[in-house]
């Protein structure tokens, strides 16, 4: 099947074409024409299968093909809401939109927090065809009453697995709420826990289901390698792989953002360019370092799982987990970064004795056993080594007569919010 086969618009195949696209991936082959035909889908797709554009060009196509597509500017109501779960999915969908509806007159906005919303508002004002938006901003203009989602004729809850996850499941039921009843219902979700069908039944009505992987694969295009080694050895490993090898624009994964600070630091110390990527950091910086790393400026991104949702880099080569994720499905979300758009990727995970378990339940979901290398130098020990013990506390100083041994000690900020409950 060719793009040319899905009955889009010459103007969107045109967009398309530019982007190097001839053929459809699976996804796109099975929900264009679902969404075409104004069914509901319920779609099960891994990260990197092409699902964004699955969605994005058949709106296009069905806004377009309407006589009154100017008419919902005007009245200043946007007809479609995509709802993201973070802001670098928000800003990556509407940038999808933009650049296939390049030769259409449908305009696109993304909201999310960790910005100014006064230039949302005014953009908001001026009207939006296509709402790209994260929950939490969304229901500040709801509030704000700068946004109007009562001619919303189609709906897309994108990734909403980790939506779930991040505990926005009270949010998305406000704003399904807001809407009207009679639209189209597009769920896209990499895993479909029973949360996930609970939500799906109460949204969809008599979906087209759409499975393009079994349920918690990892992509067969990643390369998955673990290399066991010591606790202690993991930063010098890291930087001797990225010597040895000469790697370039890696993903490395930390599990807090602590952590991937630190680490960001070391490589660089190391003279390897590398930033971190969190949800500490501003908006403007994480688009800063999102862009610094896809022109290939730095060596590293680190990054926490959260973060990670929402880049998209077709030609990534690299993943390393510097640590492994809690959660094993978090694994083949991490991993999913590499090997998109069909081309290979490789997937490193350095564990140490305390990651075992985790490793275990990791190959138990994706039913492998991942190949182990040994790195000269750096073989594991037979025993883990003991966690360093905390360093003991220095004692107190004796209480200054007449006032408590824990006022005398505690922050100005401390004694003001004494016994007062805050945020």
């Amino acid at each position: 099947m060719q793009f040319s086969d899905l009955s889009l618009r010459a103007e969107i195949q045109r967009a398309v074409a530019e982007q190097g696209y001839t053929t459809p991936t699976p996804i796109q082959q099975q929900a264009i024409p679902a969404v075409l035909a104004g069914h509901d889908l319920m779609a099960t797709a891994q990260t990197g299968t092409g699902k964004t554009a699955g969605f994005t060009l058949p709106i296009l196509q069905r806004l377009s093909a309407a006589a009154n597509d100017k008419l919902s500017r005007v009245a200043r109501m946007p007809r479609v809401l995509v709802l993201t779960p973070t802001r670098e999915l928000a800003i990556q969908v509407e940038e999808s939109v933009r650049t296939y509806g390049k030769y259409l007159p449908v305009n696109s906005l993304a909201v999310f927090g960790g910005v100014g919303i006064n230039p949302q508002i005014a953009h908001l004002r001026r009207g939006v065809d296509i709402l790209v938006a994260t929950p939490g901003r969304l229901l500040d203009h709801v509030q704000q009453k700068t946004v109007d989602l009562s001619a919303i004729e189609i709906f897309v809850l994108d990734e909403a697995d980790r939506m779930l996850d991040m505990g926005f499941i009270r949010d998305i039921r406000k704003i399904i709420a807001l809407l009207p009843k009679n639209r189209q219902n597009l769920l896209f979700s990499a895993t479909f826990s029973p949360e996930i069908r609970e939500l799906a039944a109460g949204l969809l009505h008599q979906p087209v289901s759409v499975d393009v992987a079994p349920r918690n694969t990892a992509a067969e295009t990643v390369v998955q390698k673990v290399i066991e080694c010591n606790r202690e050895q993991k930063k010098d490993l890291l930087k001797h792989l990225f010597e040895s090898r000469s790697l370039h624009q890696v993903l490395v994964f930390a599990r807090t953002k602590h952590g991937a600070d630190a680490l960001a630091r070391t490589l660089d110390k190391a003279g390897i360019k590398a930033a971190a990527i969190h949800g500490d950091k501003s908006q403007g910086a994480r688009t800063r370092v999102l862009s610094e790393f896809k022109e290939g400026k730095l060596a590293a991104l680190v990054a926490t799982d959260i973060a990670a949702r929402g880049i998209d880099i077709d030609a990534l080569p690299y993943v390393i987990n510097y640590e492994l994720p809690n959660v094993p499905e978090d694994y083949v979300h991490r991993i999913g970064r590499t090997g998109r758009a069909g081309m290979e990727g490789e997937a490193i995970s350095l564990v140490c004795h305390d990651e075992r378990p985790q490793l275990k339940d990791i190959e138990k979901l994706i039913k492998r056993t991942l190949e182990r290398l040994e790195i000269a130098g750096f073989e594991p020990a037979a025993v883990a080594a003991p966690r360093p013990a905390p360093q003991p506390r220095p004692p107190r100083k004796p209480a200054a007569a007449g006032k408590p041994a824990g006022a005398r000690n505690a922050s100005p900020r401390q004694q003001r919010h004494s016994g007062s409950r805050h945020r």
